[in-house]
C-alpha cells in the first residue's frame, strides 16, 4: 500500500473516493479536493512530488504563500483543514509514518457574529416583495422553519403533508420534519394556488413551470434585499435570524439543532454567545416572526 500511495495525483483520488464512501457533500469533495491539489501545484514547484516527502515546514511554507497572494485567515485556516484531513487518511492508510500537518497550526481570526436580521429589516423585507407570490412564500418560510435555500430548491409537492414539510435525506443530511406555523402555511398555499401548470414536481417553479434553482432564488431575494434597503445581508442570513430569534425566546438547543438540521450541537450552540439572553427551559411550540 505505501509503495501505491506515493505520487499526489494517486494520493488524492484515494482520498476523494475516500470521502465520497464517506457521504461526503459533493460542495466539501469538491473544496477538499482543489485545496490538495494547490498544496500539490506548490510543492511540485519545489520538485517535491510524492507525499511521504512532505515535511511540516513544507506545508508552513504553504500557509505562508497563501497568506502572502491575499487569502483571509479564515481561507487559509479552512484549506489547512482539507490538508490536515488529506493526511490523517495517508496516516490511517499507511501511506506515511508521521503526519507533517498535525504540529501545522492554524491562523488565528476573529469569528464574526451571525448577521441577524431585526424585526424591522424582516418586515421591510416582507413589504418589497409582497406581490411577488412565490418569493414572499420562499422569504416566509426562510422565517418560519429555518429551511435551507437548496432544500427550498428541491422540495416536492409530495413534501407538503398537512401542517408539515418533510425534509428529504440529500448527500449527507438526514431526513427531518419542519412544522409550518399560519404564517409560512398561508404564504406556502398562496404560492400553490398561483404556480403555473407543469407537470414538475417542484414546489416553487419559474412562470415557464420549470423549477425554481438556488441561484434564481438568491438572485431574487437578493434584489429584494436591496429594494428593502436593508444593507450587507444575505440569504442565509434569514435562517441566522430564525435560529437565534428561537434561542432568545428560550425554543430548546437540542429541538432546534434537531429542526436546523445541523450534524452536531455544537453547531446551533455556537449562535449562543452572540445573544445576551441565555435560553431556558424545553419549549417545544415555536413563535412566529
Amino acid at each position: 500500500m505505501a509503495g501505491e500511495l506515493t505520487s499526489f495525483p494517486i494520493a488524492q483520488e484515494k482520498f476523494i473516493n475516500y470521502l465520497k464512501n464517506q457521504k461526503r457533500s459533493i460542495s466539501t469533495i469538491l473544496a477538499y479536493g482543489k485545496d490538495v491539489e494547490q498544496l500539490a501545484e506548490f510543492l511540485n514547484q519545489k520538485k517535491i512530488t510524492q507525499v511521504s516527502s512532505v515535511l511540516s515546514e513544507h506545508i508552513e511554507a504553504f500557509k505562508e504563500d497563501l497568506t502572502q497572494k491575499g487569502y483571509t485567515a479564515k481561507s487559509v485556516s479552512r484549506k489547512l483543514n482539507s490538508i490536515k484531513t488529506f493526511y490523517r487518511f495517508l496516516r490511517k492508510e499507511g501511506v506515511i509514518k508521521d503526519d507533517p500537518a498535525t504540529s501545522v497550526s492554524h491562523p488565528k481570526y476573529e469569528i464574526k457574529a451571525p448577521r441577524i436580521l431585526s424585526k424591522m429589516e424582516y418586515r421591510a423585507l416582507r413589504d418589497a416583495c409582497r406581490d411577488d407570490v412565490r418569493i414572499a412564500a420562499i422569504v416566509e418560510l426562510l422565517l418560519q422553519t429555518g429551511i435551507r435555500i437548496g432544500e427550498i430548491s428541491r422540495l416536492e409537492l409530495e413534501d407538503i403533508r398537512d401542517n408539515e414539510l418533510f425534509i428529504k435525506p440529500y448527500e449527507s443530511q438526514p431526513e427531518r420534519t419542519l412544522p409550518l406555523n399560519k404564517a409560512a402555511k398561508t404564504a406556502l398555499d398562496q404560492n400553490l394556488e398561483g404556480r403555473p401548470k407543469t407537470r414538475t414536481k417542484a414546489v416553487f417553479v419559474t412562470k415557464t413551470g420549470r423549477p425554481l434553482l438556488v441561484r434564481n432564488i438568491r438572485t431574487a431575494i437578493d434584489r429584494y434585499f436591496r429594494l428593502a434597503g436593508i444593507e450587507n445581508a444575505k440569504v442565509n442570513d434569514l435562517r441566522n435570524t430564525w435560529i437565534t430569534h428561537h434561542l432568545m425566546a428560550g425554543t430548546s438547543v437540542v429541538i432546534l439543532s434537531r429542526l436546523a438540521g445541523h450534524k452536531r450541537l455544537s453547531t446551533t450552540e455556537k449562535y449562543l454567545q452572540f445573544i445576551k439572553e441565555k435560553p431556558e427551559g424545553k419549549k417545544i411550540k415555536l413563535e412566529e416572526l
